[in-house]
């Protein structure tokens, strides 16, 4: 009978997992408080572990567990941060066996009916350790009836048990719950103890891996010792032997750190030929379009960041060459182009997320990069405006000079504001350039029958009414409208007419109301025929006849002889010459 091994491979991440607080990094300030407190004798009766996940939420609790029932190799220890793993309970509680302690998960032990047995069992003294320890993973996916349930065994539990939370999502747990716990925060690992750390595992492991590639998968983990680790692990098989960066970076699907350099440079250059033909080299290498994306955005918000705080950039998991050009980036580019730049990217990342094809939507981002990087800032367009030829003056003065159009034709006026100068007077270049700008736009408008098929294509109706019934045009040119009001006209048509002009236009327009010298309504001219044809009607004999006949009937409509005949032609069948009949012989 042949025999199998005992023990399989274990991935690093398990392997390496901490047994003791020594051995768990980057979490201080929790270690040196539990190291307090069990010193102390001031043992908390629930626990809450919260961070980003892989950060030892879950090691913590069982480390704690084992501290709590740890009594050393001598059966006569106290509770200790830092557990013999010799004795029965601590060996227990590592190989998941222990009948004191016992772990739940959460997410798949959600309701009210999980959590009553909790509340049954805790009156029973422990077994065989010092404390019943109840370590419930993923707490925030309890019910509301769950937590509710809990809560007052949670208030006063029996001396003898202890609960230990860990979760991910800390605002989803009740406050009534937090509030009965002592909670830690536990940190993301630093990017140096995670390369210690990562360094220390590859030499247990005997794997040879350069620190570059270590530090591309510290940047990687973002923080989590999990991560870090299985990175590790799938790396040094990646590597066999030797694990170079270039080897990391292919597993990851991440391009080299300094060929997107290299592409920043070319989108800020304007050069969309030579950035189109990186992005494809980097995908022919195997660099995935969403990462190089979200690479340009990583290094757009280092260097913005660089810019603010140069210490940022002393980062032990940013080499020297990539530190020294993005000093320089940072010195060189103004903040107005990282944060364009970085807002373009973030709605790239979405379009590429949502494209049908990856790289076809990165090479329309990197396009859309390379023209903007063209467009000048605010400071250069002033710079241009100031420097601008002023144009000659126009042949009625334009002695305003931008400002409040005024009104002196007519009696009492109501006036809506022009074009205005730039703030402060700093330059009459500028201000004429602006003013030339205005007319420039306004030319699209030469008549006011423009205006009013403007209004018309906006549908506002009211306006247009008012407009078309009670508006007298007095006179017009592009920006500036005098007109004639009607008794019937609103006494705000011109503030209404001026503000929605402006809406849909860009340019503040003069609406001005004088007294005389208005012309007929546009409804009154509309309506000038069909009021004679009515009035010629009228005078007929006949009509004039019935009329006395009945002398309260109206005329509603009138068809004129010409009308009469295009009706007829329009009813009338066309001729077919040769039309078929089916009983005809052949």
């Amino acid at each position: 009978m042949s025999e199998t091994p005992e023990t399989a491979y274990q991935v690093l991440a398990r392997k390496y997992r901490p047994e003791t607080f020594v051995d768990l990094v980057g979490q201080e300030a929790m270690v040196r408080t539990l190291k307090n407190a069990f010193e102390a004798d001031r043992i908390a009766q629930a626990f809450m572990m919260t961070g980003i996940r892989g950060t030892g939420k879950t090691t913590t609790a069982r480390i704690i567990a084992k501290g709590m029932n740890c009594i050393g190799p001598d059966g006569a220890g106290k509770p200790t941060t830092e557990p013999c793993g010799q004795c029965e309970h601590c060996t227990a509680i590592m190989e998941g066996r222990h009948v004191d302690v016992m772990e739940m998960d959460a997410a798949s032990n959600t309701g009210v009916a999980n959590i009553r047995e909790i509340i049954d069992s805790v009156h029973y003294r422990a077994a065989s350790a010092r404390y019943k320890v109840y370590i419930i993973d993923e707490v925030h996916m309890l019910s509301t009836g769950a937590f509710n349930a809990l809560l007052k065994t949670l208030e006063e539990p029996p001396a003898h048990v202890k609960f230990i939370f860990a979760t991910t999502e800390i605002r989803k747990v009740p406050v009534t719950v937090l509030s009965r716990c002592q909670r830690f925060d536990l940190r993301r690992i630093e990017p140096e103890v995670m390369i210690a750390l990562m360094q220390k595992i590859a030499g247990a492991e005997n794997a040879q891996i350069a620190d570059d590639a270590l530090a591309l998968i510290a940047r990687a983990a973002e923080g989590s010792a999990r991560d870090a680790t299985s990175l590790l692990d799938q790396a040094i098989s990646h590597g066999a032997g030797e694990t170079s960066a270039d080897q990391v970076r292919a597993m990851l699907g991440l391009a080299d750190r300094g060929r997107v350099l290299d592409l920043i440079d070319m989108v800020l250059r304007g050069d969309a030929a030579g950035a189109l033909t990186e992005l494809s080299s980097q995908y022919a290498d195997g660099a995935d379009p969403m990462a190089v994306i979200r690479d340009l955005a990583e290094i757009t918000h280092w260097v913005s960041v660089v810019k603010i705080t140069p210490e940022a950039a002393e980062d032990p998991t940013v080499s020297p060459d990539e530190r020294a050009r993005g000093l320089a980036m940072a010195e060189n580019l103004p903040m107005r182009v990282l944060t364009r730049l970085w807002q373009m990217l973030l709605k790239s990342l979405d379009e590429v997320a949502a494209a049908p094809n990856a790289m076809m939507a990165a090479e329309m981002a990197i396009i859309r990069l390379t023209h903007v990087a063209d467009l000048p800032s605010p400071e250069e367009l002033v710079r241009k405006l100031n420097n601008a030829t002023p144009p000659p003056p126009t042949p009625n003065g334009g002695g305003n000079g931008g400002g409040m159009a005024p009104a002196q034709s007519g009696g009492g006026t109501t006036a809506y504001a022009s074009t205005p100068a730039m703030s402060g007077g700093s330059s009459d270049g500028a201000t004429m350039a602006l003013a030339v700008n205005a007319d420039q736009s306004l030319a699209r408008y030469p008549t006011f029958e423009h205006v009013i098929e403007l209004i018309r294509s906006s549908r506002d109706v009211k306006l247009l009414v008012d407009l078309e019934t009670t508006l007298k045009l007095a006179a017009y040119q592009p920006g500036r409208i005098e007109f004639v009001p009607t008794d019937r006209a609103p006494r705000d048509m011109a503030q209404r007419l001026g503000a929605k002009l402006q809406q849909l236009t860009g340019n503040r327009w003069a609406v001005i109301v004088v007294n005389e010298g208005g012309a007929e309504t546009i409804a009154e001219v509309r309506d000038a025929a069909d009021n004679a044809l009515q009035a010629k009607a009228a005078n007929h004999p006949l009509v004039q006849a019935v009329l006395a006949q009945f002398p309260k009937a109206k005329i509603k409509s009138i068809r004129t002889p010409e009308q009469i005949a295009a009706e007829a032609v329009q009813d009338a069948l066309p001729e077919v010459e040769d039309e078929w009949d089916p009983f005809e012989d052949d």
